[in-house]
């Protein structure tokens, strides 16, 4: 548990921007968090997991904490559930494969999202149909001011679109340590959001299975989304924006092309990256920020930019959507 000093971030962030912590060290256990933070040189901390949902900024004077908990344990089981705890530092990825190559449904569809499992129920994460809230079951966290650890259920963590309580009540007060998810032994499929069915009809698939879907899910968001190893990004950028039906109506008048889903509470969920693409972003690079060719709603750094070039197009991005179409779109990634 040695505190280092003055180490760059680039490694730990899938953007790619080099920036510089004052101190900085990683826990594998929340004794060894608890350690650190007793022993800590600087009173502001930031907590790195996947690094796949960050933009830095700026040079972080405090101290950086890698959260490398690891581990994926099978603690109960029922008629129809499993109940699987994985460590928050464990790869989103590999943990949903793991469960793959076990049966256990609920995550197929949460395919090849970047990230670890720490990051999973902070951002409520989401795809082709299914939230993450659908299978969580417990999770444990350490109070970084009290240094205690604390249980959360679904309830407790108030999830919403890509929202929860610690994004928001609790932001920045908590570690998460591990998560345990309820998925189920018998699987429902989903197969009807976005373009999984047409892939699964190109794969010559006629009875769905649960690795038939993710490997679907793998060939879409491969053919769309950069890989962060080849070019830095965090994935989707901005959070598809809600409007009321009222609002869609008026847009649908105007822009018959408009994407638009409903939601259970009778709102609307406009896809961002259609309006982004409307307004002339998607393939649009200067120097090494941009937006990228195949997945407006993915911003680039191509090798050198900054924090604050990323910030500065995203703030562009923002201003251009609301002026075209009167939508105000919402960051997705934590800027630091």
């Amino acid at each position: 548990m040695q505190i280092l000093q003055n180490i760059s971030l680039k490694q730990f962030n899938t953007f790619g921007i080099d920036v510089r912590a004052r101190y900085f060290s990683s826990f594998t256990n929340a004794e060894e968090l608890a350690a650190l933070l007793s022993d800590a040189p600087a009173r502001k901390v930031l907590l790195l997991g996947g690094g796949s949902n960050i933009l830095l900024t700026k040079d972080f004077d405090g101290l950086a904490l890698k959260n490398d908990i690891k581990g994926i344990d099978l603690i109960k089981e029922d008629e129809k559930h499993v109940y699987v705890r994985a460590g928050a530092g464990e790869n989103w990825h590999q943990f949903v494969l793991y469960c793959l190559q076990r049966n256990w449904a609920g995550v197929e569809n949460l395919s090849l999202i970047p990230g670890n499992v720490g990051a999973s129920p902070m951002q409520n994460i989401g795809a082709y149909g299914v939230e993450l809230k659908e299978v969580f079951d417990e999770l444990e966290a350490f109070h970084l001011k009290e240094k205690k650890v604390r249980m959360f259920s679904v309830n407790d963590c108030k999830f919403g679109y890509r929202e929860s309580v610690f994004k928001g009540k609790l932001k920045n007060q908590f570690a998460i340590l591990n998560v345990t998810y309820r998925l189920n032994k018998t699987p429902t499929f989903h197969t009807s959001y976005g373009a999984v069915e047409e892939e699964l009809q190109r794969m010559g698939i006629t009875r769905p299975s649960i690795q038939a879907i993710s490997q679907a899910v793998i060939n879409i968001r491969s053919s769309k989304l950069p890989n962060p190893a080849e070019i830095g990004n965090a994935g989707s950028f901005f959070k598809n924006p809600q409007v009321t039906k009222s609002k869609f109506a008026g847009l649908k008048k105007k822009y018959p092309g408009i994407v638009g889903y409903e939601n259970p509470d009778n709102t609307i969920k406009l896809a961002a990256g259609w309006m982004i693409e409307q307004c002339g972003w998607k393939g649009y690079r200067k120097g090494d920020v941009g937006c990228h060719a195949k997945q407006a709603l993915v911003l680039v750094n191509y090798g050198h930019a900054t924090g604050k070039e990323i910030y500065n197009l995203s703030s562009e991005i923002l201003q251009s959507v609301k002026k075209k179409f009167g939508v105000e779109l919402e960051r997705e990634v934590n800027v630091i």
